[in-house]
């Protein structure tokens, strides 16, 4: 499967950025429950592991927060590349709001 990477910078503390993320993660899953089947989150440290299905496809993702940035990468079914671009977009608009 084709890879997806996002990288957004940051200047808060590693263990800010843990928090909003996961406080934003915990409002995803209860804004959007209805459209993430079997999500499943687990962090271990800077980072977490994710799954979830939405539309009947298979998403599993590593998000890392380093120092300077968090970065998000997952991989991409071949019936989803053509929303490549919006989805990383998508991701990155998140991102920023969360680090802002």
């Amino acid at each position: 499967m084709p890879k997806l990477s996002v990288a957004v910078p940051h200047k808060l503390a590693e263990e800010e950025v843990v928090q909003r993320l996961q406080n934003r993660f915990d409002e995803l899953k209860a804004e959007h429950g209805h459209q993430l089947q079997g999500f499943e989150g687990q962090w271990e440290g800077n980072r977490l592991s994710c799954t979830f299905s939405t539309l009947g496809i298979n998403v599993r993702a590593e998000v890392t927060i380093e120092p300077s940035q968090v970065t998000i990468d997952t991989e991409l079914p071949l019936m989803a590349m053509m929303f490549k671009g919006a989805i990383q977009q998508q991701i990155r608009n998140e991102l920023d709001q969360v680090l802002a």
